[in-house]
């Protein structure tokens, strides 16, 4: 018992950096590649169609603007569902068998949004200041789901309101989309840097529990994501 709960501190041996760099054996590469690619596909997905609206709406059709917004904001409550299970699956993954890698601070100039460079900002500095390695880590994971839930809900309730036509100000809403999109984007990067690593400090005998906890986490969370009944014309 407590040899399987037994922290496993890797910060004095290796740095992130080299993590990143380093390879992974096949099966974990596999998994890695397998969440990489499912939540770059629907981010770009997302941009897409965020990028389609902004040309729309500049060429003065609104009404084809709006159905891009929603089918932006649908592909973007994809990428926070499958970040908000990869970070949990870690959490849990990490209490449980003591799996925890090397982790650096968030860093604010990285985000746009006020709530996600505050948050970004406490975890810089509780990271150098007041933790120890084991929370360093559970804190960076807990702050990146707050900044997904927080940017993902943010993101579909503007969309509603174009959408919808009750925007107060239409021209803010499309520019508060623009920025909660970038914010995601770097939670995505800073998720998948830090899966990396957890992959590095993974035991290859631990691997197949992660992966039930991350596919149990995906397909829960998957069941609360939002969308778009029906579209105003």
């Amino acid at each position: 018992m407590f040899k399987r709960l037994r922290t496993r501190k890797l910060s004095d041996r290796r740095t992130v950096r080299e993590d990143w760099a380093a390879l992974l054996p096949q099966e974990k590469l596999d998994l890695f590649k397998h969440i990489e690619s499912s939540c770059e596909v629907c981010y770009a997905m997302s941009s897409i169609s965020l990028n389609d609206g902004l040309g729309l709406l500049s060429r003065g059709s609104p009404v084809n603007a709006r159905q891009c917004a929603a089918n932006s904001a649908e592909f973007l409550q994809s990428v926070a569902a499958r970040l908000l299970a990869v970070l949990e699956a870690m959490e849990k993954h990490g209490r449980h068998f003591g799996t925890l890698p090397v982790v650096r601070p968030l860093d604010s100039s990285c985000f746009r949004g006020r709530a996600a460079q505050t948050a970004a900002s406490w975890n810089n500095l509780l990271h150098k200041v007041l933790l120890s390695d084991r929370s360093r880590f559970f804190y960076k994971l807990q702050t990146l789901a707050g900044v997904v839930e927080e940017t993902a809900g943010e993101f579909f309730e503007s969309a509603e309101e174009l959408v919808e036509g009750t925007a107060a100000q239409p021209a803010a809403g499309w520019e508060a989309l623009e920025c909660l999109n970038y914010d995601l984007n770097t939670c995505l990067c800073e998720t998948i840097v830090v899966l990396k690593s957890f992959f590095r400090a993974l035991p290859d005998e631990e691997l197949k529990p992660f992966r039930s906890r991350f596919d149990e986490a995906a397909q829960r969370i998957s069941l609360s994501v939002r969308t778009f009944s029906r579209i105003p014309t």
